[in-house]
């Protein structure tokens, strides 16, 4: 069983930063495709970027050239540098790891954008 710990959120300002970090358990972030998610209140869970073992990045279009995810297998580790934050950007934040068969998730980290 992995567990994936998130780590980072809180309260900005509109057009601030945030670096979110997800830790794993092992060292699985060097074979799985890792993800963040989000889910607003009232709103279904959705993708906000992936990368690859490979290194391939993919982002929703709300976010394309305001975040970025990258990873440390050494450290076990998972990022999210989220800049020019806006309130819609507001959500629980949650690590994922895709791995065959299996679908791993942290607990969430809350990310609120208010001024």
């Amino acid at each position: 069983q992995v567990q994936l710990v998130e780590s980072g959120g809180g309260l900005v300002q509109p057009g601030g930063s945030l670096r979110l970090s997800c830790v794993a358990s092992g060292s699985i972030f060097s074979i799985a495709t890792v993800g963040w998610y989000r889910q607003a209140p009232g709103k279904q869970r959705e993708l906000v970027a992936t990368i690859a073992t490979s290194g391939s990045r993919d982002y929703a279009d709300s976010v394309k050239g305001r975040f970025a995810i990258s990873k440390d297998n050494a450290k076990n580790t998972v990022y999210l540098q989220m800049n020019s934050l806006k309130p819609e950007d507001t959500a629980v934040y949650y690590c994922n790891c895709h791995y065959g068969a299996y679908d791993y998730w942290g607990q969430g980290t809350q990310v609120t954008v208010s001024s």
